[in-house]
């Protein structure tokens, strides 16, 4: 995917639940100075609201003011866009940014990536990631599937995207929430092809 550093990785947050998932990959991206794009839904400010402390102000500026003072992350690493903000960079392939994480990752918003709606950014984002054959990693938290969610997560996986189900590992025995989040989070830098020693791998310091 070249030099991951020297572009941005895009973001995304739907309302499905599970915010913290995509909050902690955000934190790890600026904190290892990785310049991140972040695409928040309207949906996805309430489920913040409701399972974090964080309460997310309206405005894009105000955002990323709030979230890189929340990290104690330079500012100047985190570029919030609107919903309907049709300038921004990832909405055209001319300026796609290295990789797209949507995490969580609502079904609605499965089901619109599926279908290239692309009736808002989020949408518009993971088409121009599609069609610019770039890596498309969504974040399910759903359960149980429908037939309908699968048929969904089969296509798009056959067009290239990931599907990385927010199921985490307890073979690393967690002693917390953050432990739990931060398995998931280790599976989603490991395709984006970013160095972490969030969790322990498998087969190390494994004994008998």
């Amino acid at each position: 995917m070249g030099n991951l550093s020297s572009n941005p990785v895009c973001i995304a947050m739907t309302g499905a639940s599970g915010a913290l998932y995509g909050l902690r990959l955000l934190e790890y991206l600026l904190g290892r100075e990785q310049p991140v794009y972040l695409l928040i839904s309207a949906a996805a400010r309430v489920v913040i609201r409701m399972e974090t402390a964080l309460n997310l102000p309206g405005s894009s500026a105000r955002t990323e003011a709030c979230i890189s003072q929340h990290f104690s992350t330079n500012p100047r690493l985190l570029k919030v866009f609107g919903q309907k903000q049709w300038t921004a960079p990832v909405a055209s392939g001319s300026n796609p940014p290295a990789a797209m994480v949507v995490c969580p990752c609502s079904m609605s918003m499965v089901s619109a990536i599926a279908c290239g709606a692309s009736n808002n950014l989020i949408e518009r984002a993971a088409d121009v990631i599609l069609k610019e054959q770039r890596r498309l990693i969504l974040v399910p938290r759903e359960t149980p599937f429908s037939a309908i969610h699968l048929e969904n997560m089969l296509k798009l996986a056959r067009l290239g995207a990931t599907i990385l189900p927010a199921n985490p590992g307890f073979y690393h025995q967690p002693q917390d929430v953050d432990a739990v989040v931060d398995h998931v989070v280790a599976r989603i830098l490991d395709h984006l092809q970013v160095e972490h020693d969030l969790v322990p791998r498998w087969g190390y310091g494994n004994h008998d």
